[in-house]
C-alpha cells in the first residue's frame, strides 16, 4: 500500500499519532510522559505549532496539531527525534522508540475541529483504562475542562471559545460536550485517502493544490498573487477587524500569519476568530 499523502499549508489541523516499535511502550513511567510533554512545548515554540489536544497512552501518542507555518513535518521529525533521544538516555537503551513515521490526518477545522478533540481525549475510555476521561492524567481533558492546570504545551482557547464567552461556562459545556461522546461509533468511517477528513468541496480544494504546487514551488510567494490589493490598503477599508481578517484570507490568499504579524497580534487570536465564523456559519447552513 502507498504511503497516504502528505499536504502541508499555512494554518492547515492535523491529528496525529506515533506508535512504540514493535508495539512496545513509549513511556517507562510518568517522568517520560513529563519530558516528553517539555519536549512538544519546545518543539511548538520553535516551529510555532499550536496544539490543541493531546493523549498520552502506553505505547502510542495523540495530538490536535495546527500549523500556522505549513510546517508538520519538520516539528514532528524534531519532536520524535529528541524525544527518542531523551528516553533513551534516561532509561539507558538504545535503538527506535517509535514504529516508522508518525500518521497524519489532515482535518477539514470547521468541520471536524472539536470532534476530533473528544476523540483524542476518549482514547483511554474507549480502551477501556478508564471509565471516566476525568480518571487518565495524561490527556489534556481536565486542562481544557477547567480541572487542572494546562501544560505550557497546549492552548484551550480555540476549543473553549466553541462553547461560550465566559471560560466557566464553556468549561462545563466541554465537559458535557466530551462525556456524550462516550459509547459513539468511530469518526474515521469519513476518512478520504487514508489521510483526509472533510466533505467533498474540502477534498477537491486539496486535489487542486496538490496539482498546483508543483507549478507554483518555484514561484516567489509575491509574484502569485500580483494583482490582489496590500494588507495596508485591506485593513485601510472602514470595515470591522473581524471582517478584514476574513476577506484577507479568504478572498485574498494572504496567510494567517502574514495577517497576525501585519496587525501586530498572536496568530492563535486570528486562528481563533476564523474558526468562530468557520463554525457560526456551519450551524447556520440549512
Amino acid at each position: 500500500m502507498a504511503r497516504p499523502l502528505r499536504i502541508e499549508y499555512d494554518g492547515a489541523l492535523y491529528h496525529v499519532t506515533s506508535r512504540g516499535n514493535a508495539r512496545k511502550s513509549i513511556f517507562a513511567g510518568d517522568e517520560d510522559r513529563k519530558i516528553f510533554l517539555d519536549t512538544l512545548d519546545k518543539v511548538n515554540d520553535k516551529y510555532n505549532f499550536l496544539c490543541h489536544a493531546y493523549c498520552l497512552m502506553d505505547n502510542h501518542y495523540h495530538l490536535l496539531i495546527e500549523t500556522p507555518d505549513g510546517n508538520l513535518s519538520n516539528g514532528m521529525r524534531q519532536l520524535n527525534g529528541v524525544y527518542t533521544q531523551r528516553y533513551n538516555r534516561r532509561n539507558k537503551k538504545v535503538g527506535h522508540v517509535f514504529q516508522g513515521r508518525y500518521k497524519a490526518i489532515l482535518l477539514q477545522k470547521e468541520l471536524h475541529f472539536l470532534e476530533v478533540c473528544r476523540y483524542i481525549v476518549l482514547n483511554p475510555v474507549r480502551a477501556r483504562a478508564v471509565n471516566l476521561p476525568k480518571e487518565w492524567k495524561w490527556t489534556s481533558y481536565k486542562a481544557t475542562g477547567g480541572l487542572g492546570k494546562p501544560h505550557n504545551c497546549l492552548t484551550t482557547d480555540c476549543v473553549l471559545e466553541q462553547f461560550g464567552e465566559k471560560r466557566r461556562d464553556a468549561e462545563k459545556e466541554y465537559r458535557g460536550f466530551v462525556r456524550s461522546g462516550i459509547g459513539e461509533k468511530t469518526i474515521w468511517k469519513k476518512l478520504k485517502g487514508q489521510s483526509i477528513l472533510g466533505d467533498i468541496d474540502f477534498v477537491d480544494r486539496l486535489i487542486g493544490y496538490v496539482k498546483e504546487s508543483k507549478d507554483i514551488i518555484e514561484i516567489p510567494r509575491n509574484q502569485r498573487y500580483v494583482d490582489r490589493p496590500s494588507l495596508i490598503e485591506l485593513f485601510g477599508k472602514k470595515l470591522k477587524r473581524d471582517r478584514r481578517i476574513t476577506e484577507a484570507v479568504y478572498e485574498y490568499g494572504y496567510s494567517q500569519r502574514e495577517v497576525a504579524d501585519h496587525l501586530g497580534i498572536h496568530y492563535s487570536t486570528v486562528s481563533r476568530l476564523l474558526n468562530k465564523r468557520d463554525i457560526s456559519r456551519i450551524k447556520t447552513l440549512p
